[in-house]
């Protein structure tokens, strides 16, 4: 049986709008544990404020659709999310084992915007182009961002572990 592209977009909203909201869970755990970083902590944070934005961005283009963002696949992203943050909790170098996960998640996250435009061009659902369009500079940048922190980051890491610090937070 084939899609038409109203369903696939609608499909990609959700699955976004899913990804977006595992992103919120995992950088909220992350960010209180974040007090010797500074640098990325603030990072996260600015990214959690503009999350919130494409969240919304996301369920405006839902809503107008008449659609919700899919329970289910937020249930299994968000326990993912959730185990992905708790996993490196226990390890001595939590910061880099994240920082590390965080770029590889930003890129995703560009991958998913990137398929999200073109599938609502294909679907003629240009309403909300621009506000995608934000979304994915929005991850471009935290992207760079991130990959600019993880020298700063391994560095503050070995700076506080070879002093016989706690380096975790």
């Amino acid at each position: 049986m084939a899609l038409d592209t109203r369903s696939l977009y609608v499909t990609a909203l959700q699955n976004t709008h899913a990804l977006e909201m595992e992103a919120l869970q995992i950088m909220e755990r992350q960010v209180e544990r974040l007090q010797r970083y500074p640098e990325t902590e603030a990072a996260l944070r600015r990214h959690i404020q503009e999350t919130h934005g494409q969240r919304d961005r996301l369920e405006q283009a839902l809503s107008s659709l008449s659609e919700s963002p899919s329970g289910a696949k937020e249930s299994v992203l968000g326990m993912m999310g959730n185990l992905a943050a708790v996993a490196h909790a226990p390890a001595q170098d939590e910061v880099l084992k994240n920082v590390f996960a965080n770029r590889a998640f930003e890129n995703y996250e560009i991958a998913a915007y990137m398929s999200l435009l073109a599938i609502a061009e294909a679907a003629g659902q240009s309403g909300h182009l621009t506000g995608f369009e934000q979304s994915l500079k929005e991850e471009q940048t935290m992207a760079q961002t991130i990959a600019d922190l993880v020298k700063p980051t391994t560095l503050r890491y070995l700076e506080l572990t070879t002093s016989g610090a706690k380096a975790d937070r």
